[in-house]
């Protein structure tokens, strides 16, 4: 089988990266892996992401790249566009039309943040931002290309929320400016799911493929794909720096320290949804229907163990 991998330079591509390695000794279950960053293929270039495509023959597409700058996309539209919303057309296309399974990453800015309670994956997309309009853009031509395609192939559009694994995050940075600052000021009234690459890796890895790395059936769709329970930036900000006091680091800022304030008093260029808790019944029931509850288990892990076992490894390795 043979497997591309978009977007191998972020944080979710470079979780894959660790996930898919130990398969390249397994000749009989994959022919080749390719990761594609932007020095092998511009995404913003629909003639080469085609040639791509077209030349590789992949079994199985990953889409882990994305325009995931919020606030520089306000004044980046086109740019925005291409990456999130043109890209994943072409790649679903060619998807539907080769009998390809299609894994794709999407995000909780394609809703406005005003509902109460946990966002189904059937509700209504109202982003505020252009980022999020790029993203919703990207999720309804995955859908249309397979809807009018009529083939085999298949897709999972998996949203997720609050990013964070090898690479720059809220997490980071706020353990950074522990480190220099007495006092800190986090916003506590959006809430969400910290999520951590590798986990959502894993998760989609067991969704598309058996354990012989072979393509394994599901229903095609938009997938909510977080840990259990929620918090805030603030409690985020909270949790993680306990965690690096817990492991030895040094920090200038106590957590009773890091004040909670209001979004509206650290304004940005783009807006952001105020409530991002999504409900992943969906792909639970999935995997229930397989009798495979190893897998559903992943999705009842809870958010805040996975970020101090993040934190105690960057301290580890002596990378905060």
């Amino acid at each position: 089988m043979n497997v591309l991998v978009f977007g191998k330079d972020g944080q979710l591509g470079k979780a894959f990266q660790a996930s898919l390695g130990p398969l390249l000794i397994k000749p009989a279950d994959v022919s080749h892996i390719q990761y594609v960053g932007r020095s092998e293929c511009d995404l913003a270039d629909e003639v080469a992401l085609s040639a791509l495509l077209n030349v590789f023959q992949p079994n199985l597409i990953i889409n882990a790249s994305a325009y995931t700058a919020v606030d520089k996309a306000e004044t980046e539209i086109d740019l925005a566009f291409a990456i999130n919303a043109k890209a994943p057309e072409i790649m679903a296309q060619y998807a539907a039309s080769h009998g390809t399974t299609f894994l794709h990453y999407s995000t909780d800015y394609v809703f406005d943040g005003e509902k109460y309670g946990y966002y189904l994956e059937n509700d209504m997309r109202n982003p505020l931002g252009v980022y999020g309009k790029s993203k919703a853009a990207g999720e309804e031509a995955i859908a249309k290309a397979f809807a009018n395609s009529g083939a085999n192939g298949q897709y999972a559009i998996f949203r997720t929320s609050w990013v964070y694994g090898d690479g720059g995050n809220f997490i980071r940075t706020i353990l950074r400016l522990a480190k220099e600052r007495e006092e800190l000021k986090v916003i506590y009234d959006q809430s969400g799911v910290p999520t951590s690459a590798s986990w959502l890796a894993q998760l989609s890895l067991d969704l598309a493929v058996d354990e012989n790395f072979q393509p394994r059936g599901f229903p095609s769709g938009i997938y909510h794909a977080v840990p259990a329970g929620e918090t805030t930036w603030h409690g985020l900000a909270i949790l993680a720096s306990q965690a690096a006091l817990d492991a030895g680091l040094p920090l200038k800022v106590q957590p009773q320290a890091i004040k909670p304030i209001l979004a509206v008093e650290y304004p940005l260029p783009a807006p952001r949804p105020m409530n991002s808790r999504m409900s992943t019944d969906k792909l639970r029931q999935v995997f229930e229907a397989r009798d495979d509850m190893s897998k559903s288990d992943l999705l009842n892990q809870p958010w805040d163990l996975a970020v101090k076992a993040y934190v105690s490894q960057l301290a580890q390795d002596g990378l905060i």
